[in-house]
């Protein structure tokens, strides 16, 4: 009983190390027959190191079109930020909900948005 207990401390201690990178990453599409309204203007804030604009989008709750405003996320090394994205295929509507997906860490001409001028500063 003594060995099982040390093996489960063991187990459950090791499992609270692993480190937040190491969670999946889940992506979700959304798929309706409703056009989303235009995008709205939104101001860019003032870059904040460490941090990248999430820019805002058009969600869907399951019945409307309801705006997500821009919000900062921090920076994650090794990762770019995919934007909330809507396409029309097939005569439906397609949201891809974005979010973090492993790559580089630059913007590459696509993904999150850079602030002005910290591209020439290469913080994207």
């Amino acid at each position: 009983m003594k060995h099982l207990i040390i093996g489960a401390a063991i187990l459950i201690s090791t499992a609270a190390a692993l480190p937040l990178q190491a969670i999946a990453q889940v992506s979700i599409n959304l798929n309706i027959g409703t056009e989303p309204p235009p995008p709205r203007h939104e101001r860019v804030p003032a870059a904040r190191s460490g941090y990248i604009w999430a820019p805002g989008y058009w969600n869907w709750d399951g019945h409307t079109h309801i705006w997500s405003a821009g919000h900062w996320e921090r920076a994650r090394p090794g990762y770019i930020y995919e934007r909330p994205e809507w396409h029309q295929d097939n005569g439906q509507w397609n949201l891809n909900k974005g979010g973090w997906k492993p790559g580089n860490g630059k913007n590459n001409g696509k993904g999150y948005h850079c602030p002005p001028g910290q591209a020439k500063k290469g913080n994207c």
